[in-house]
């Protein structure tokens, strides 16, 4: 029979990178640790990241004169001054010491070869002369909105190695992994998490897990957009619904949403940035470059939301190539040749074989920007810590912690797993130190009692309702195509009255499969109206904010809006309120005031406070509390007209 109470001193929800780093802290400073999967951790979505892994080494020619500094800049530029600046400074320094670290933990970087080297570069075949000095340190390849050539990888499995390498280092410290298990609520009392209750999805048995320290870590909620996304199927958000639920733990910025430029079209498998950083082109569907005419500077390695939205208009002008799947674009490697692609960009060779039946060395890949990745997340402060709830912290893609601000650059959100990890992983086990495990059980019975009440409430419908996955499939075609790379008010506005139709129809919905043990069905319903309010706050966010910044492009809105928007969205969402709250707080900017970011339109409004008007003083003030702010608190930050609007 199934404890029904468990204690540990840090609690981590997600196997993946973040949270298998984050527990390593825990468990190097003494604690012990569970970590909770869906899947056995080296099925965990990290697996699937291929290109690299930022950090300024400055280890190759083409990366010389890199430094954190300049790692810093390009984070912010390419956040579009979303960013929390003095968590991008955090982060660039913290990235050299990580990617070190991950080949001590024995990540097989791909490395330099000293001497003469043929590299692709802007469509010219290029030979360097690699200093001899330097051969067999960590290699670095081009990515998007760099300045440097910065990404470390280890061939195109990057992800792979770092995960297999990482779980084994949890292995080693004796940390416990419980998979099959998924936490469906949190355990507080207002003000502290408590920990979390757990759903056992080999048995449906429910059970609690009290702890001093709790970690989100379940990555992204991509799969909010049905079959347009690149994420695999555990990746539905259960992190973010379930601290969305407790009404006092903010989300931030949930509108920037990312859509990658280069997934396999149609089954919306990540083909890497990588190609494109070793020399890769896009084609239209006439076979022409359009990224030469249209990003004459950084071509195919603009910012990600630069290059999917040039894209998507090349194919709202009709010069895609029309497929029973609707239209794609071309990636073109083949001048790259064989070798280097068996090589350097194995896991592409694999997917296009697999999935496509091409070989990529003789012909065209079909791709198109699918949703990717989720900037937003559960609201923490530079250490982790959650707003609202004392105990809980949240890391990697679940948090918005916020270095990517509007726009993450490729390669960043890797290296954000381990660094986020690393820092995260040590506030989470300094806090575990000072705290007693100390709560009251009826908080946890309370909240185990409610959770299986939900399960036996879902297997005791009856009637004709809809089917879940007809609700799931729906929500995924209005996100795709009211909110997507292109957005505007009327649509947005569209999306919201339907998914606000689709939460109706959750609660009328019913089961086919009324087994309460093993039942798919049923844990996928248990997530449904999470997802749900998870879409709901992307899309009343992106139609509250009226501009355009990094991936959230308004088109009745083209400019973006430093005077007015220079902030951050947050909305608080109990689980048994009709409305999301929405309240905002300025980003702060330290060291780089907003300016152009060097691709992509530079059309903005300009801010008309002093830059010191807009640090993070109050950002600070309130992350350290845990309190959101006021329109009085915000002064002259937000505009009282827009606050208004949102407000009401």
């Amino acid at each position: 029979m199934t404890q029904r109470l468990v204690t540990t001193d840090v609690l981590v929800i997600g196997g993946g990178l973040a949270g298998e780093r984050a527990a390593i802290e825990a468990a190097a400073a003494g604690h012990d640790a569970i970590i909770l999967s869906l899947v056995p951790p080296r099925r965990s979505h990290s697996c699937a990241a291929q290109g690299g892994m930022q950090a300024a080494l400055a280890n190759c020619v083409k990366a010389e004169g890199d430094s954190p500094t300049v790692h810093f800049l390009d984070t912010v530029r390419g956040s579009d001054w979303g960013a929390d600046q003095e968590v991008a400074n955090i982060f660039a320094d913290e990235a050299v010491v990580a990617v070190r670290e991950l080949a001590h933990y024995g990540v097989p970087w791909t490395r330099v070869r000293g001497g003469r080297n043929r590299y692709f570069i802007k469509g010219e075949d290029v030979e360097v002369d690699e200093a001899l000095e330097n051969d067999g340190l960590i290699m670095h390849r081009d990515f998007g909105g760099t300045a440097k050539w910065r990404a470390c990888y280890a061939a195109a499995g990057t992800g792979h190695a770092a995960l297999y390498a990482v779980d084994s280092e949890v292995v080693r410290l004796g940390v416990t992994v419980r998979d099959r298990a998924e936490a469906v609520a949190l355990i507080h009392d207002g003000v502290r998490c408590l920990g979390a209750v757990v759903r056992c999805l080999r048995s449906g048995s429910h059970y609690a897990v009290m702890a001093k320290a709790t970690v989100i870590a379940t990555g992204g909620y991509g799969r909010i957009y049905g079959q347009y996304t690149s994420n695999a199927t555990i990746n539905e958000g259960t992190g973010a619904a379930i601290a969305l639920d407790t009404g006092v733990v903010p989300l931030g910025n949930m509108e920037a949403v990312q859509f990658h430029p280069t997934t396999l079209s149609p089954s919306g498998i990540l083909v890497t940035e990588g190609c494109r950083g070793d020399g890769g082109y896009l084609l239209d569907g006439k076979g022409r470059r359009f990224m030469v005419e249209r990003e004459p500077g950084k071509q195919e390695l603009a910012s990600r939301d630069v290059v999917s939205r040039h894209m998507a208009q090349v194919m709202r002008d009709g010069d895609g190539v029309d497929s029973p799947y609707g239209p794609h674009l071309w990636l073109d490697i083949r001048h790259l040749g064989e070798e280097h692609l068996r090589t350097k960009l194995l896991e592409v060779w694999d997917i296009c074989r697999d999935f496509v039946g091409i070989n990529p060395a003789e012909e065209l890949i079909p791709v198109r920007p699918t949703q990717h990745y989720s900037m937003g997340g559960v609201r923490v402060n530079k250490d982790g810590q959650a707003y609202g709830l004392a105990g809980l912290f949240a890391v990697g893609e679940a948090a918005c912690w916020d270095m990517h601000g509007f726009n993450r650059l490729g390669g960043n959100s890797l290296s954000e797993t381990i660094v986020s990890g690393r820092v995260v992983g040590r506030r989470a086990a300094e806090y575990a130190s000072g705290t007693p495990l100390r709560g009251s059980t009826s908080d946890a019975f309370d909240a185990l009692a409610r959770s299986e009440k939900k399960a036996a409430d879902w297997l005791a419908r009856d009637g004709s309702g809809p089917n879940v996955y007809e609700i799931r499939d729906a929500m995924g075609e209005i996100m795709m195509h009211k909110v997507g790379i292109f957005r505007n008010g009327g649509e947005l506005a569209e999306a919201v009255a339907g998914l606000g139709r689709l939460l109706d129809d959750c609660d009328n919905a019913v089961l086919r499969c009324r087994e309460p043990g093993v039942n798919p069905e049923l844990a996928f319903a248990l997530r449904l109206k999470g997802m749900l309010r998870l879409a709901m706050t992307v899309a009343r966010g992106a139609l509250a904010r009226t501009e355009s910044r990094g991936a959230h492009f308004r088109s009745d809105y083209p400019l973006r809006n430093d005077r007015d928007w220079l902030n951050r969205t947050l909305v608080r969402w109990a689980e048994n309120d009709g409305e999301p709250a929405f309240s905002y707080e300025p980003v702060g900017l330290i060291d780089l005031p907003p300016g152009d970011r060097g691709y992509g339109a530079d059309e903005r409004i300009e801010m008309t406070e002093p830059v010191d008007s807009y640090n993070g003083g109050v950002a600070e003030n309130q992350a350290r509390h845990g309190r959101l702010p006021t329109a009085e608190a915000m002064g002259s930050r937000l505009r009282r007209g827009a606050w208004q609007e949102v407000a009401g």
